[in-house]
């Protein structure tokens, strides 16, 4: 065999293995991110299934962190306050299936009775309708009991459109930067996704959140295990037919 051949083979062989190593690592991958995603959607499901609980106090809020506080269920009184609203561009929801359309979701600050700003999602608001300004039937000047779920701001992504302040419209859900452009002021580092009560005009429309996680991991896992079967496949009977030759 000349040593032009050998070095055919030897590479040949080489990029099998990367190939196949990096097929095989790309299914693992995607099998523990399957496992990561059931524990995610176990631990979700439990707690929105739990019973409401008071809202942290103050002194506890910097302790909350998303991964072992998010979307745990609150419910406490407070008043609206009278700041503007902002509103956050929605196509649909992944975790409401009574909201679907473009629309967008309405936040105002509402005052605690200790004095602190806790910022809600008050629900949608389907496009071109108009959102209630009062929290409910009642006196809108007089606290009202409110239900829903701690959530945390969302980070921009790469490709996020920026907000327009003129018309408080923004396309992430950051209630601090809500906060900071409108002079909300001071504001709790979490926001509450309400779930209850209804305002009178029906809109926003508040509710309960549900799991509706996609987990296609499996199939994308078959898929990189199948692809490198088809390398190894091919690669074997490329260096058979170099033997025979």
């Amino acid at each position: 065999m000349t040593a032009e051949r050998m070095r055919s083979l030897l590479g040949m062989g080489v990029i099998t293995l990367i190939m196949l190593a990096t097929l095989v690592g790309l299914g693992v991958w995607q099998l523990q991110r399957r496992a990561e995603k059931h524990a995610l959607i176990a631990a979700l499901t439990e707690r929105l299934a739990t019973a409401p609980v008071a809202l942290p106090a103050k002194n506890a809020w910097p302790a909350l962190r998303p991964e072992q506080d998010e979307f745990r269920r609150v419910t406490f009184a407070a008043q609206v306050d009278a700041k503007p609203d902002a509103r956050v561009f929605a196509a649909g929801s992944a975790l409401r299936s009574d909201i679907s359309g473009l629309g967008v979701w309405n936040f105002v600050p509402v005052k605690l009775a200790s004095g602190e700003t806790v910022v809600v999602n008050r629900g949608f608001v389907p496009d071109g309708k108009q959102a209630s300004p009062a929290l409910s039937a009642a006196d809108p000047a007089q606290p009202v009991t409110l239900t829903g779920y701690l959530r945390f701001p969302e980070k921009p992504g790469a490709f996020s459109a920026h907000e327009d302040i003129a018309k408080r419209l923004w396309f992430v859900r950051d209630h601090l930067a809500m906060s900071r452009a409108l002079h909300w002021g001071e504001v709790a580092p979490f926001y509450v996704d309400l779930e209850g009560p209804v305002p009178p005009s029906g809109l926003p429309k508040p509710g309960p959140l549900e799991v509706h996680l996609r987990d296609p991991h499996l199939q994308y896992a078959m898929t990189w295990f199948g692809l490198a079967i088809v390398v190894a496949a091919a690669s074997g009977f490329w260096f058979a037919s170099q033997r025979r030759a």
